[in-house]
């Protein structure tokens, strides 16, 4: 019962912020630190107990009384859900402590700090939750936090970005919710380990229009994911984000952190779900894919540094999607993970790059001589080499040594493939490192390469097998998210060549050198008014897109309600 304790102590720490008088609201916040603190500790031990000894399962309802859909409380924790608990714990805590010196002018703390306590309590309640009603309650008041995490409601901008953020999330929430209707009408529970056996063991079509059929796991599914598509911010629900940026720091360390990793982990819990329709992952492999390619390219086009990051977490949500669209359902979680501690301490740190930048107004500095470094041959030979070499040697380690039959797997080409993939982009970034001498850069980029690829093997072996223990489990997902062969060598092929071709691209721009390119490209690239570069930094005019549908649905409305009225045009 210990564990019930968990997700209440962060509601702890905001009843010790709210409650009390200006005279002790300093020494309240600080000590209002320990109780999220201790929430981090307890997730520590529930991760071992649960590795150990097994799921933590507590209810207080009875599932088989109707009763269970007005009061669904309860507490289902496994390891997936002991792995989140963990991040979300450990990560609101460091934010809350940072926020106690952030804000510490502010006249508003206090309801600050209550909601950073209040959304680390929703955020645990939802991802230990019993079954998929409770799920989506606690899915529910995420949306209402982001609207109040705004903050500063005074400031126009903050307050329209917070509606427009509100709005959106809706249209997530109503697919969500006729998910889960349909869910309990074809199968008559919404328990998550009863739901997967059903499901499993029951075979039901639907036919939505005439001539047109489509399984229950892949109706059920696809409401589902289109409200994890809201939450995660994928194309083309995706720009409610950059619109939430105008709240403080620390909250964007908490959203791109926990918040906007709800779609991923949704997907997760529901994995078993999900494995049952090919039609939805293959959805979702497009989906994520799409937004991964337009949240990097729209990312590069930015020069706001918190648009910049947000536009780089949609991305990331993209791959993450997409990962959980190929199978890689523990490739996806580990993605989760690590985006959300790099992403938390990128936005802790921005805060402060920001301050320094307005106070003094020459930063960031560039030194020309620094930037008219010389082309280094040892540097190319080493990163182009290497990036070349990765996808031989590791299929000729894998294929030959290790025995396994790749031709037979794409979930194991899919790992592979994002082992190279992250290594060339890590690689990448080393090659602007033009002031160090040039063997410090090459060693840079073989210790960079072994690093990624041992992080990589160990999410394909030690966390594949923590989070998802039975292997026939993870091969089935595989083989439900298996692509046509041609198609899926034709992506995977395209996606090396232009990998390639970009990395020696760049490089050689980066140090000066001349890149013959056909005129209609370079028009096209930088063409004026209507090239992509001035697309991708207006965001595809998807607000204003949005915005254009949205007057043009209310003037329709307007419309009909006075033709109902009786009223004149």
């Amino acid at each position: 019962m210990y564990a019930v304790l968990l997700p209440l102590l962060p509601l702890l720490t905001t009843l010790i912020v709210a409650v009390g008088d200006d005279a002790s609201r300093r020494l309240r916040t600080q000590l209002a630190a320990f109780p999220i603190g201790a929430a981090f500790c307890g997730t520590l031990a529930t991760l071992y107990i649960v590795a150990t000894q097994g799921p933590i399962s507590i209810r207080f309802y009875d599932p088989a009384s109707l009763a269970a859909l007005t009061f669904p409380i309860g507490l289902y924790i496994d390891r997936l859900s002991a792995v989140m608990m963990v991040l979300i714990s450990g990560v609101g805590t460091v934010i809350y402590v940072y926020s106690v010196g952030y804000l510490y002018q502010d006249p508003h703390e206090p309801r600050y700090l209550s909601l950073i306590g209040i959304a680390t309590f929703v955020l645990l309640c939802m991802v230990s939750s019993a079954n998929l009603m409770m799920l989506f309650l606690f899915w529910q008041l995420l949306s209402y936090l982001l609207y109040l995490l705004a903050h500063n409601h005074s400031h126009a901008a903050t307050l329209h970005g917070a509606f427009r953020t509100f709005t959106l999330l809706r249209v997530g929430d109503v697919a969500f919710l006729s998910g889960i209707i349909l869910a309990h009408s074809l199968y008559g529970t919404l328990e998550f380990q009863e739901l997967f056996t059903r499901a499993a063991n029951t075979s039901i079509t639907l036919t939505p229009l005439p001539g047109w059929e489509i399984s229950g796991p892949t109706a059920v599914t696809l409401l589902l994911f289109i409200g994890g598509m809201s939450k995660s911010a994928q194309f083309p629900l995706h720009f409610w984000l950059p619109r939430s940026l105008y709240a403080p720091t620390p909250v964007h360390a908490l959203l791109h952190a926990g918040i906007i990793n709800a779609g991923g982990f949704l997907i997760n819990r529901l994995a078993p779900l999900f494995g049952l329709s090919s039609t939805t992952l293959h959805v979702a492999f497009v989906v994520g894919t799409l937004t991964a390619i337009l949240g990097a390219t729209m990312m590069l086009a930015q020069n706001d540094i918190k648009k910049t990051l947000g536009f780089s977490t949609i991305g990331q949500m993209g791959y993450m999607i997409m990962e959980c669209g190929l199978g890689a359902f523990s490739l996806a979680t580990f993605h989760l993970v690590a985006h959300g501690l790099f992403k938390a301490t990128v936005f802790l740190n921005c805060g402060n790059v920001i301050h320094k930048a307005r106070q003094e107004p020459h930063v960031p500095h560039v030194d020309r001589h620094e930037e008219e470094e010389n082309f280094s041959p040892l540097t190319w030979s080493t990163g182009f080499v290497t990036t070349l070499a990765i996808p031989l040697v590791i299929l000729l380690v894998t294929h030959g040594v290790l025995r396994i039959p790749l031709l037979e797997s794409q979930g194991t080409v899919i790992f592979l493939f994002f082992i190279w993939l992250t290594s060339s982009q890590a690689i990448l970034t080393l090659t602007r490192l033009r002031a160090i001498a040039s063997w410090k850069v090459s060693s840079a980029m073989l210790v960079t390469l072994l690093f990624v690829v041992f992080v990589y093997l160990f999410a394909v072996e030690s966390f594949t097998a923590f989070l998802y223990p039975n292997p026939a489990e993870v091969a089935a997902y595989f083989r439900a998210a298996d692509l046509p062969d041609r198609l899926f060598d034709a992506i995977v092929l395209v996606a090396t060549v232009m990998t390639v071709l970009s990395w020696c691209y760049l490089y050689m721009r980066a140090h000066g050198r001349t890149v013959r390119m056909p005129g209609w490209i370079s028009r096209w690239v930088q063409g004026g008014r209507n090239g992509l570069y001035v697309l991708f930094m207006n965001r595809l005019y998807t607000d204003e897109l949005y915005q254009h549908l949205g007057k043009t649905a209310m003037h329709t409305i307007h419309r009909f309600d006075k033709r109902e009225r009786g009223w004149s045009r």
